[in-house]
């Protein structure tokens, strides 16, 4: 059987999604389907919006389903459409075994994590968060748990030390866009193997919530500017100055050393942490727009000594 005669049906909503449909639809494969997640309001305006796989899904006149849940009617949906294999990517829905039953060649879920590690919401912004120095893409064989089925393949990528959770995702899905077309060729040829996951070495990649955005400057230089890469562009890591929110858009790790929160320059803007020093390239002062931290300082007219704890 070759990709023409494939009969594949896509799951998946965000933008890394869109881009691996993308690649599918420009490498032949016959995509006999797309389920995505229900459009959203969006801005402040809440203007309702389709997920980016359904806009590429209706531009390829590509049949569009958007279940609330696979169980039930949907279930028997997939089973009409007798798909030879499901393929998904961030979907945010999990597959009954119902579903997970149809196809003959099985449902494959590329993973942006080395499985094991960072089964969950958020792998990348945790392997920023905790300063890894390689992640990678997982093709798997999707069983009933939490991304805890055979591993077919993957592929390390590295990690550039000051590269934030968007440009790595976008690294990493224009990587494992092409590695997932060519795995689900390995697929279907049956040149590959099934390679069950060491689930005591498992660890675990909660969605990010707005509350661990905040932090102080008692706190290690390094494990700031993580936090600040692994949060951008959402929740965004921030400090409270004057009872106001300011988020640091960009940092960067220096090695001077002071009082946790003190003012060590201003032309750039460098505060002290719990043991060097972190510079506030970008800041975004709460109600205003992202900025120079060294204008950022001008305007508040900070001299080298104050503080901003």
């Amino acid at each position: 059987m070759n990709k023409n005669e494939t009969k594949v049906l896509f799951m998946g909503t965000p933008d890394i999604a869109r881009d691996c449909l993308a690649q599918l639809i420009e490498d032949g494969w016959n995509i006999i389907g797309a389920f995505t997640r229900e459009d959203k309001p969006v801005g402040r305006k809440q203007i309702l919006t389709a997920p980016p796989v359904k806009e590429l899904a209706l531009q390829h006149n590509i049949p569009v389903y958007q279940p609330k849940t696979l169980k039930g009617e949907y279930s028997d949906v997939v089973a009409q459409l007798n798909p030879d294999m499901i393929v998904v990517v961030a979907y945010g829905r999990i597959l009954p075994k119902a579903v997970i039953d149809v196809p003959q060649f099985g449902c494959l879920n590329l993973h942006v994590s080395l499985l094991p590690q960072y089964r969950g919401a958020a792998p990348i912004q945790w392997s920023l968060i905790n300063g890894d120095k390689q992640t990678g893409v997982t093709v798997m064989h999707i069983d009933e748990g939490l991304d805890t089925g055979d591993i077919i393949d993957v592929l390390p990528i590295d990690i550039d030390p000051n590269e934030n959770a968007e440009e790595l995702f976008d690294k990493v899905a224009e990587k494992g866009k092409v590695f997932l077309s060519k795995v689900m060729e390995d697929v279907v040829k049956g040149d590959y193997t099934r390679t069950p996951q060491d689930h005591e070495k498992a660890t675990l990649a909660p969605p990010l919530t707005k509350e661990m955005a905040l932090f102080d400057f008692d706190t290690d230089a390094l494990t700031l500017h993580n936090k600040v890469r692994g949060q951008n562009p959402w929740p965004s890591a921030h400090f409270m100055f004057e009872g106001k929110k300011v988020k640091v858009i960009k940092a960067q790790v220096e090695e001077f050393s002071g009082k946790p929160g003190e003012i060590i320059s201003t032309k750039p803007l460098v505060i002290a942490t719990a043991d060097k020093s972190l510079r506030l390239i970008t800041v975004q002062p709460e109600g205003g727009k992202a900025m120079d931290g060294t204008a950022w300082a001008a305007g508040r007219r900070f001299k080298k000594g104050d503080s901003l704890i």
